[in-house]
């Protein structure tokens, strides 16, 4: 596999290959100076190359991998010319906004994932579309109906492709590409590359050029991270005494549970007006309420889980605590990744919760990131049930 780093002086979208109308399109949308990622993904994935791109949510990723796509597509046809997949729902909606944004009118995008309507669904990919957006699940359902042809698909994008591999959707997403033509374009994101997505980009992929945001840079440089060591039992009582010193404009509290979620949420609901859980028991309706209330800063904690928590894209978020640590060191760094996106001067804080017995998980996720994450202790309060002496 090629390892490529793009010239990263390109200042405009206009270096970058793209046609004029599209650049002038993005002006007028507010779209002037490309990221980091979108510099060098953009120009090999622009001429029909195969790209695997190492970049987290929030660094312009979706923009990267979505211009090429549009700029590849041809005279409008019946069937779709690009699929992309995505681990959840929220991502397929967000996905599937922005790139509305990045393209004229006269492009159709139909979003394809479960929780909604099948029917309403098949019926608007039968009347024709230029890009399905969907989760794995749901396409192969439209397509083991006959309602959605992958035969005219010029390229497929793997969307956060080792979220996808952690939740279970190999064998979808094996048979999805199996079915798709063979001369496609494959576009691969992950923000980390473990064996599992690396076996799926040499199984699928036809010599891949590597486009590399390194993890390490892009968590160190935008996050102030620590720890915090604790009794599971004083968790709760720890959050509240950071909430208070922090005073967050906006955070993210995750959980590894929606059990948890829920019962953090019922503490906090008659204490703080501004809060919301976020988890995959809540119908997609409320789902989506709550997405639009934190977008819109009427939601100033969110208390959610990892599967849902992947689908928030939001700038501004100010902390990120995780009050229990990830099962998964690699959700590390997408939990993490989401702070600190206000502007380039901003940074976010990220505080863990560590019990005595996850010492071991915390060295995994410093080994990850590439960094020493320092303790952060409040000399006010008790992390540790005090303890009993022993009488003789």
């Amino acid at each position: 596999m090629e390892s490529v780093f793009f010239d990263q002086s390109a200042g405009t979208f206009a270096d970058l290959g793209l046609k004029k109308s599209t650049v002038k399109h993005l002006e007028a949308v507010g779209y002037l100076h490309p990221s980091e990622i979108q510099q060098k993904f953009i120009p090999p994935a622009v001429t029909g190359a195969d790209c695997l791109g190492q970049s987290q949510t929030g660094t312009g990723k979706t923009a990267a991998f979505m211009l090429p796509v549009i700029e590849r597509l041809g005279e409008p046809t019946q069937d779709p010319q690009a699929l992309v997949l995505c681990p959840t729902r929220e991502l397929s909606e967000q996905v599937a906004e922005e790139t509305r944004k990045l393209c004229k009118d006269d492009i159709d995008i139909v979003v394809v994932v479960g929780g909604r309507p099948l029917r309403n669904q098949m019926k608007q990919v039968e009347q024709g579309v230029d890009i399905v957006v969907g989760t794995p699940g749901r396409v192969i359902d439209l397509f083991k109906r006959k309602s959605l042809s992958f035969e005219g698909l010029k390229t497929v994008v793997l969307d956060e492709a080792d979220r996808m591999l952690d939740i279970g959707f190999r064998p979808d997403m094996e048979y999805i590409l199996k079915n798709c033509p063979k001369d496609r374009q494959t576009l691969l994101l992950s923000a980390t590359l473990p064996p599992e997505v690396e076996r799926l980009s040499s199984r699928f992929m036809r010599d891949p050029i590597r486009i590399d945001i390194s993890v390490k840079d892009v968590t160190s440089n935008s996050v102030d991270q620590f720890f915090c060591t604790v009794d599971n039992h004083r968790k709760l009582g720890l959050l509240v005494k950071l909430l208070r010193k922090e005073q967050p404009q906006q955070a993210i509290v995750f959980c590894r549970t929606r059990r948890k979620a829920d019962e953090l949420y019922n503490k906090f609901k008659s204490r703080i007006k501004q809060v919301a859980a976020l988890h995959g028991d809540l119908p997609q309706a409320k789902r989506d309420r709550v997405m639009q209330s934190f977008r819109d800063r009427k939601v100033r904690l969110l208390i959610a889980t990892d599967i849902v928590g992947r689908g928030i894209d939001v700038g501004g978020i100010s902390h990120i605590i995780n009050y229990d640590i990830p099962e998964h060191s690699d959700d590390y760094v997408h939990r993490v990744g989401r702070a600190g996106r206000l502007s380039s001067d901003f940074k976010g804080r990220a505080f863990t919760f560590v019990t005595q017995d996850q010492g071991g998980e915390l060295t995994r996720i410093e080994m990850l990131v590439n960094r020493m994450i320092p303790e952060y202790k409040f000399e006010d309060f008790d992390s540790f049930e005090p303890r009993k002496r022993r009488h003789v």
